[in-house]
């Protein structure tokens, strides 16, 4: 797991969301109401959902683009758990809830460098993003 969280509102813009997630290094924030997760918004939803769509980005709220109603898991859930939910609803990111407040996420990049240290996705999920190559 990732600890910490990064969240925007629901109201947000998307263009704050994605500055936030510039700042922070992410390619995801949680969308959260008074620490209650409302949804996980991704770089992709921005970039999907909202311009390529032709909405204005200045103006359309995270809420309106983000992946609602997220499955989330606790801290104390294993990580053949997070796989588990992983596959049965082809998401790449888990919330992760603790008395109902969002306290980290879990990737598919935590999980192979939990699972298969020496995989591929665990050496590209340790490697410095800015490392990397850009498209």
């Amino acid at each position: 797991m990732t600890p910490g969280v990064v969240a925007v509102r629901p109201d947000a813009s998307l263009v704050e969301a994605a500055r936030l997630m510039r700042t922070q290094d992410i390619g995801d924030v949680i969308v959260a109401d008074d620490w209650r997760v409302v949804g996980v918004l991704t770089d992709r939803d921005i970039a999907v959902r909202a311009v390529a769509e032709g909405y204005d980005p200045m103006t359309v709220a995270a809420e309106a683009v983000c992946s609602p109603r997220p499955v989330v898991v606790g801290p104390d859930d294993s990580a053949a758990t997070a796989v588990e939910l992983m596959r049965e609803h082809a998401v790449r990111r888990l919330p992760v809830v603790e008395d109902g407040r969002p306290v980290g996420v879990v990737s598919l990049g935590d999980l192979a460098l939990a699972r298969d240290p020496d995989s591929a996705l665990a050496d590209i999920s340790r490697s410095d993003p800015d490392a990397r190559g850009r498209a």
